[in-house]
């Protein structure tokens, strides 16, 4: 068993340990509730224009077959990341994913990374790629720059394909990576959104579509960058929380040890005095 200096000095240890954890899960949970209310926030406005676009493309398909006949076959692949660490396996989870995915990838590619970790990450497998930032907050005015870029550079390039890799934000406790396609568009129906009219287009079905694919593609990737938020400070909550709660168990468990040294230290003392005034006596 460890000396009595020993024991104070990895109790001290943890009590510190246990101070900071505590500090960063208390600033997780005030973050991660404004971050899960964006999230449902920005999943309303979503559902609607995918509901929107779903009948657009139940009436004309041929809007969103046009978009991906292209003769280029590169892809782009946006990675939405954490900036910071200490938020459990969710970082490495987010990169596993998207490395299996780049290595699965038989075309041309491009990459567009957001977050430190990602870019940290990327910089070391990826010559060509583009990284940009974002508060741990966002807005959609911080963002509009960055999802303007990125649409921009689609129309521009004209990539066969668009994937954004980020993590969905499920619950407090569940966060999953998860691989959106978001060029060529693929449809997810809901059947209650389903109109039967025919719908008329002021002014035209081409300045409707060019309007409103760019607003679809801009509008999914701020969304996956509030999930990725989200999920973020919720995994960073449950990850402090366990920290605090592993340094406080521990810390109980020392003590417990420490008082059994103390005890062990006075009892021989004891015995050493009880010895010597016996030996005094004969």
């Amino acid at each position: 068993m460890p000396n009595l200096r020993e024991l104070r000095s990895r109790i001290r240890s943890i009590e510190s340990t246990s101070r900071v954890t505590k500090a960063l899960q208390m600033i997780a949970a005030a973050k991660m509730k404004k971050a899960q209310d964006k999230v449902l926030d920005g999943r309303a406005y979503s559902e609607k224009l995918n509901a929107i676009i779903g009948n657009v493309y139940q009436s004309n398909p041929e809007v969103f077959s046009s978009i991906s006949e292209d003769e280029k076959n590169k892809i782009l692949v946006l990675l939405v990341t954490p900036d910071r660490g200490l938020c459990g396996a969710l970082v490495s989870n987010i990169l596993k994913e998207a490395s299996n995915f780049i290595e699965s990838i038989n075309n041309d590619y491009e990459i567009r990374v957001i977050g430190k970790k990602g870019t940290s990450f990327i910089s070391k497998t990826v010559d060509n790629y583009e990284s940009y930032k974002v508060s741990d907050m966002p807005t959609f005015e911080e963002v509009s720059p960055i999802t303007s870029s990125i649409s921009n550079d689609i129309n521009l390039i004209g990539f066969a394909k668009v994937f954004i890799i980020y993590t969905e934000f499920v619950s407090t406790a569940v966060q999953k990576p998860k691989i959106k396609q978001l060029l060529p568009v693929e449809i997810d129906f809901n059947e209650n959104e389903k109109v039967n009219n025919e719908f008329l287009y002021e002014p035209s079905l081409d300045k409707v579509s060019e309007a409103l694919i760019p607003r679809y593609v801009e509008t999914s990737i701020f969304n996956s960058i509030l999930d990725s938020v989200a999920s973020e400070h919720s995994a960073r909550l449950v990850a402090m929380q366990n920290a605090t709660d592993n340094a406080n168990e521990l810390k109980q468990d020392l003590t417990l040890d420490l008082n059994k040294a103390r005890q062990q230290q006075v009892t021989s003392e004891i015995l050493d005095i009880v010895g010597g005034a016996l030996a005094l006596e004969e």
